[in-house]
């Protein structure tokens, strides 16, 4: 009897619920950095390597630290949270949606993934690509 299929439940989170807290580039040392939106006056960049703690140009956030290219195209998270949601969405072969779905908010962070991450016949490339944007958060 073949093994049951991985399931991934849609809990309905948008970019907006991962966007406090996000991990990009310090615009100092090129290292790994945390980009806080919800600070007071002004959103800031905080650097462990270099010591950067100061605001951020409110125009331009640094760039994204979690993202990597594959030969279909450029795949990104904010943070790990998001990248987590990304992994059980690409690795479950049966991917189920809430009852309001047909009437309700469509838009959801795993409903706006380009279509070449929701392909089956990509499953494997995308998930190398996931595990090597994990790894360089350990490493870095």
């Amino acid at each position: 009897m073949p093994p049951a299929p991985a399931r991934f439940h849609d809990p309905g989170s948008t970019a907006f619920d991962f966007g406090d807290s996000v991990l990009v580039r310090c615009p100092r040392c090129d290292g790994i950095a945390h980009f806080e939106r919800g600070t007071t006056p002004a959103p800031r960049v905080i650097c462990r390597s270099c010591g950067l703690c100061g605001p951020a140009d409110r125009c331009a956030r640094p760039a994204l630290w979690l993202s990597a290219g594959t030969r279909h195209g450029e795949l990104w998270a904010y943070n790990l949270a998001h990248l987590d949601l990304i992994r059980r969405f690409v690795a479950a072969s049966l991917r189920e949606r809430a009852p309001w779905y047909k009437h309700g908010r469509k838009m959801t962070c795993v409903a706006r993934l380009p279509a070449w991450v929701k392909r089956a016949k990509n499953r494997d490339e995308v998930l190398r690509a996931i595990d090597r944007m994990r790894d360089s958060v350990i490493a870095g």
